[in-house]
């Protein structure tokens, strides 16, 4: 069973970064591919990002394509989104999964087994 709490949200302008972290306890993530999803009031959750469990092999949804990036550190049991050049359509509530065996990372929400309770990205024109 793994926990993940994300953590690095918050209200910014249009143009700036933001980082986010997620951290794992209760299992190591070494055997897990990872994933951001985003959900946005009254729409669904949908792929942000994916990594591997390798960590070699990376998707990005093409919205985010060339402006955010995902990492993970095995040693800390964590993952990152950084996330540049912010638009008001990326404001949502981010959420970090865990797929167990991800060879090749998912980016459909039915292909991850854990979920952070996600946080809080706002944007501002």
């Amino acid at each position: 069973q793994v926990q993940l709490v994300e953590s690095g949200g918050g209200l910014v302008q249009a143009g700036a970064s933001l980082r986010l972290s997620c951290a794992a306890s209760g299992d190591t993530l070494k055997s897990y591919a990872m994933g951001w999803f985003r959900q946005a009031p009254g729409k669904e959750r949908e792929f942000v990002a994916s990594v591997s469990w390798t960590g070699d092999t990376s998707y990005y949804a093409d919205s985010v394509q060339g402006r955010f990036t995902i990492s993970r550190d095995d040693d800390r049991n964590t993952v990152s989104l950084q996330m540049n050049s912010l638009k008001p359509e990326d404001t949502a509530i981010y959420y970090c999964a865990a797929q167990w065996g991800g060879v090749v990372p998912g980016t459909a929400v039915v292909q991850y087994d854990y979920w952070g309770q996600g946080t809080q990205v706002t944007v501002s024109s």
